[in-house]
């Protein structure tokens, strides 16, 4: 494992994300809900199609879209303002 400074990748990498993430603090939610939209308009194309694959990209979307937005929901008290 590369050392820089006492830190490791990972570290550098997670406080990168971390002040990248101070700016643009609700980008986190407004993901999760474009994706909780885009499995409920592909429920609506599953309806008319009836295609299993369809079905799962849409269950898969909508529920990373939920994960993503309660994560984001999180997130804003730690990262302050």
């Amino acid at each position: 494992m590369s050392e820089s400074g006492g830190k490791s990748q990972a570290v550098i990498r997670l406080e990168g994300l971390s002040s990248w993430l101070v700016k643009r603090r609700g980008l986190p939610i407004i993901l999760g809900i474009v994706l909780f939209f885009i499995g409920g308009t592909l429920e609506f194309v599953n309806v008319i199609l009836e295609n299993q694959v369809i079905e799962f990209v849409e269950v898969f979307t909508r529920n990373t879209g939920i994960i993503i937005a309660l994560i984001g929901i999180l997130l804003l008290e730690p990262l302050g303002t």
